[in-house]
């Protein structure tokens, strides 16, 4: 559950406190922010020009009115302004392109309203300033203000809550999902003596359900019945969103079914809330099919009902039939909006076709939709992902030029997706513009750069990364650690690496697979086998699963130091423990088996392999060609060749080189050119070890 939170900051404290005060002691509003020097200029000349007659023709006013803001307008309402000229300008700039009011300014105009007895204006003044809230901090402003005013003992502007205020108050906090404060609020209308009515019972009950507490929301249900009143649609709905939070689809339904039944109509909203849940449960073709019965209850789907599915679908991978809803949708007359274009371009992104990606921001800009910051992460990420830097780098212009400002995380894809395509120096310089823009760099952050730098090869800046993260006052992770250490084991320091290991438990850090891994890789590269054991051992008693890629560098370590038995041993135990082999581990197994001689063997690795199946590549096609060109077997390596072509595999040049070398020894030169003729033809290239074996072989 969402929790409220109590937090005013000292502006709002000081307004609260100036608008609480008895009337003859509220002093100007322009010294609350001592660090704005700008506002008393301007309000006193907005002052100046109000007091005079016909003020909206006043020369000097268009001029000023683009620097006004909220702050201006609370200030300029502490100069004894004439009430009703006070209300007049506040709804004429209101009407101008580029100005909003926040609740400070409305909270300031609600003073001047109440101080000259309009009540009807100050009324509407306060259910306008709780629309207004826009964040927890706003409404915490909101609520304080409105509870003093509200008070018996009120020593400064009292106005009494009505059922209407409280209502809207509670809409509010259940929008924001603060459901303490909801329940409070609601505790404090009854102690008012304020009757509730379905609208007040209704959104405690959507607010309950919102965050999957059926107990609750049934009890406020109950308080309907006893009013005397009967739930509604917007009840039903509510609780069928309930037993969705709940993952509860058995019982939305019978809520769902039970409308009818009740007099209740079932509208587009109980359709979205019940088609969202199935889609959540995984439930899809059953939302769709409840999607298609929405006419029969005369309910046209909204935006939303065809987001959640374009959504659902897209996540499943079935993009043709998402793009299908995304159309219809379009030709009904259902404008996507931001989220459903979001959706779409990020699926797109997923299977890396970047063009169409791009042609839906495109079309979305067209439209006049505009692109979030989330929307544009997610093509900025696949271009990252795809190697296109300079494309994603590029989005930055176009968000700026569509007052869409970055954040963190926009900086954080950039930076990976340099870091990743080896360009550490352009991520460097990107994490500079993330501080210069006051945007704190995450451990996601220094995580990719010093990955960056690592694979770089300067560990030294790695290592001043590292300290900057810590004077940042993040805590190095796993990852942060395991990037340490593979560097560390593939620069051949093993022991180095052995050593920032054990310190791992005094950093509170639990080693994970790519840091066994690594460890056991270095001591295998090393030729230290055992150790290599060793570590695979105390992986398993920490309770770290081995991954394919552990059992892989132990086997190829294994099959090195001649222990080929104890490899195949180890395949066994990888696939008794439902660890699936990888074309890697048995080509190993292959490669190694056929250096022994063991072509049998061999052979019914590659039958277990296709049987399991994992579909042999070039280099385990290879290995067996290799093998019986060695033997002089040119018939068998000839078969491996047309089984290649039949897989649809082309050989590469050392293939091609090792059976030109094979036919080169045969004394069958004819042979070795047609091969060399079929690389040209394939469009393969021919190395200079191709060419050697041949000249080598006319020469005898």
């Amino acid at each position: 559950m969402r929790k409220s939170t109590a937090f005013i900051s000292p502006i709002q404290s000081i307004l609260l406190h100036r608008l609480c005060k008895p009337l003859s002691s509220i002093a100007s509003l322009p010294q609350l922010v001592a660090v704005e020097p700008e506002p008393p200029d301007l309000c006193y000349q907005l002052f100046t020009i109000l007091s005079g007659p016909n003020w909206r023709n006043h020369p000097s006013l268009s001029k000023l009115i683009p620097s006004v803001t909220p702050l201006h307008v609370s200030s300029l309402f502490n100069l004894n302004l004439n009430p009703l000229t006070a209300l007049g300008f506040f709804n004429w700039i209101a009407s101008k392109p580029g100005y909003k009011h926040n609740v400070f300014s409305y909270a300031s105009l609600l003073n001047i309203l109440l101080r000259n007895g309009l009540l009807r204006a100050a009324e509407n003044t306060r259910i306008s300033m709780v629309k207004s809230s826009e964040s927890i901090e706003d409404i915490m402003f909101v609520l304080d203000l409105l509870r003093r005013m509200n008070k018996d003992d009120c020593v400064g502007v009292k106005f009494k809550l009505t059922l209407n205020c409280y209502n809207r108050l509670l809409m509010l906090l259940s929008s924001f999902v603060m459901i303490d404060e909801m329940k409070g609020l609601f505790l404090e209308m009854v102690d008012d003596k304020i009757s509730p009515n379905i609208c007040t019972l209704n959104t405690m009950v959507n607010g309950y359900c919102k965050v999957g507490n059926l107990a609750e929301a049934e009890f406020y249900v109950s308080k309907i019945l006893q009013a005397g009143l009967s739930p509604d649609s917007f009840t039903y709905t509510s609780l069928i969103l309930g037993h969705c939070r709940r993952k509860d689809i058995e019982s939305a339904y019978k809520v769902f079914m039970l409308m009818p039944e009740k007099g209740c109509q079932r509208n587009e909203v109980s359709y979205t809330n019940l088609i969202h849940g199935l889609c959540e449960a995984g439930k899809v073709d059953e939302a769709v099919k409840l999607f298609s019965q929405m006419a029969e209850d005369n309910c046209s789907p909204t935006v939303r009902t065809y987001t959640v599915l374009v959504c659902a679908l897209c996540r499943l991978g079935r993009k043709v039939e998402a793009l299908n809803y995304f159309k219809e949708m379009t030709r009904r007359g259902c404008k996507p909006n931001v989220h459903t274009y979001t959706v779409l371009i990020d699926c797109f992104c997923k299977e890396c076709k970047l063009g169409e990606a791009r042609k839906i921001l495109n079309a979305m800009l067209e439209k006049g939709v505009i692109p979030s910051v989330i929307t544009y992460n997610a093509l900025v990420n696949g271009y990252c992902k795809d190697g296109m830097t300079d494309a994603a780098l590029k989005l930055l212009d176009l968000m700026e030029s569509n007052n869409c400002s970055p954040n963190a995380r926009t900086y954080n894809e950039l930076i990976c997706g340099f870091c990743k395509s080896k360009n550490v120096h352009r991520a460097m310089a990107l994490l500079n513009k993330m501080r210069q823009l006051k945007l704190s760099p995450s451990l996601i952050t220094y995580n990719s750069l010093i990955y960056g730098q690592c694979i770089a090869g300067h560990l030294d800046i790695a290592h001043r990364l590292h300290k900057l993260m810590l004077e940042d006052g993040l805590i190095p992770d796993q990852w942060t650690y395991s990037v340490f250490i593979d560097t560390l084991c593939k620069s051949g320091k093993i022991e180095e690496a052995h050593e920032l290991f054990k310190s791992l438990r005094e950093k509170d850090v639990r080693a994970n697979q790519v840091i066994y891994t690594a460890l056991i890789d270095g001591y295998c590269k090393a030729g230290k086998i055992d150790d290599a054991h060793s570590f695979f051992k105390r992986m398993l008693a920490d309770k770290c699963l081995p991954n394919s890629v552990t059992y892989n560098v132990l086997i190829d370590g294994l099959c090195k130091d001649k222990k080929l038995q104890e490899a195949v041993v180890l395949v066994d135990e990888m696939i008794r423990k439902n660890v699936k082999p990888t074309v890697f581990t048995y080509t190993i197994l292959i490669e190694n088996l056929l250096k022994e001689g063991d072509f049998d063997h061999a052979d019914r690795i590659l039958s277990q392999m296709i049987s399991a199946g994992c579909q042999p590549n070039l280099f385990t096609y290879t290995a067996f060609v290799h093998a019986y060109c060695s033997q002089g077997r040119l018939r068998e390596a000839e078969a491996v060749m047309v089984q290649m072509k039949k897989q649809g595999i082309l050989p590469d040049a050392l293939t091609c080189t090792i059976l030109i070398n094979a036919y080169g020894r045969m004394g069958l030169i004819d042979c070795a050119f047609g091969v060399l003729k079929h690389m040209f033809d394939s469009g393969c290239e021919a190395s200079n070890y191709t060419y050697f074996f041949l000249i080598k072989h006319l020469g005898k």
